[in-house]
């Protein structure tokens, strides 16, 4: 058996990956996993006086990253954004493999008793966002075609939905992003949610992980993939067993609170070379990458490439 270390990861961003590990669907392939708290001594306090739009100053490795560098993990996801930054200031060669196979649904929200009911309304108004993970960049994206970009504002809050969620019902912050199971219980709080997407994510690995292991990882997770595309009900309460030890809204929350619509997973796959472009030139439109030449540079190919190839054949 091969051991492999993980970064600790969320349902909405991890769910095939927690389902495979629960299931034995890693086991059977040879894998042993391990995980790595990543959330442990994060700083959880709102910075809103950070307003950087392209998050200059923050730290890239506030949460995801920071064990792989420190080498205490081998391989973790999230946001593809966030993570294309994170490989461009790597200090140990960290590249990305490939996506996850959860394309995450995130929301912007606001209270019930806020002004804002349309996206062209949030024209400078700040938005509490986690600097550098998925739905930092996805709030721009979805933002810039109602509001000229010199009037999105943003203040940074930490990553983790629970945290932001409280602070904009205490009403410390006007809006936010969330993910579920916060944009559910947000709804059932009197919230609107103004503008929603889906958002992909890509996995980030060490040079400890080779072809072969991350060929046996996307085996367990294209199983595990199969088995909640068969039944998603079966694994709504995922995201409520997550987190309802420390919150105990999210325990009153039941599974038919949720919407299987928003949870949507795919097989893991490479990163197509025309979307890689693409997310590389908006990044660089917004200026979020400056020493990265040409987008192949961050990512590993060949892992990338063989990596899938065998995980595919041995479905075939």
């Amino acid at each position: 058996m091969k051991t492999l270390t993980l970064e600790t990861t969320a349902p909405f961003q991890g769910l095939a990956e927690l389902v495979a590990y629960d299931e034995g669907l890693f086991e059977k392939e040879g894998l042993t996993i391990k995980w790595a708290d990543r959330e442990r001594g994060v700083d959880k306090r709102p910075q809103l006086d950070v307003t950087d739009v392209t998050g200059k100053g923050v730290n890239r490795y506030a949460s995801h990253g920071r064990l792989l560098e420190e080498g205490k993990a081998d391989l973790y996801n999230a946001c593809e954004w966030g993570n294309y930054c994170r490989v461009e200031s790597t200090k140990v060669g960290s590249r990305q493999i490939g996506r996850r196979s959860i394309v995450t649904f995130a929301a912007l929200v606001v209270r019930g008793d806020s002004p804002v009911q349309t996206p062209q309304q949030f024209a400078n108004r700040q938005i509490g966002v986690p600097f550098f993970f998925g739905t930092h960049y996805l709030t721009l994206q979805m933002l810039e075609g109602f509001v000229p970009r010199d009037q999105i504002k943003l203040g940074r809050v930490p990553n983790g939905s629970p945290y932001r969620f409280d602070l904009l019902m205490k009403g410390e912050i006007e809006a936010t992003t969330l993910t579920e199971p916060y944009i559910s219980l947000a709804e059932k709080k009197g919230c609107r949610l103004i503008i929603s997407a889906f958002h992909h994510g890509t996995e980030v690995a060490s040079d400890r992980v080779d072809a072969e292991t991350y060929s046996a990882f996307n085996r367990a997770v294209r199983e595990a993939v199969r088995r909640i595309s068969a039944n998603k009900r079966a694994y709504l309460h995922y995201f409520i067993d997550y987190y309802k030890a420390k919150d105990p809204e999210i325990a009153k929350l039941t599974i038919d609170d949720l919407r299987e619509s928003r949870i949507y997973v795919v097989d893991p796959a490479p990163i197509p070379p025309d979307e890689l472009q693409r997310t590389y030139d908006w990044m660089r439109s917004w200026g979020f990458l400056d020493e990265t030449p040409e987008p192949l540079n961050l990512v590993n190919a060949d892992v990338q490439q063989r990596g899938y190839a065998s995980a595919q054949a041995a479905v075939q």
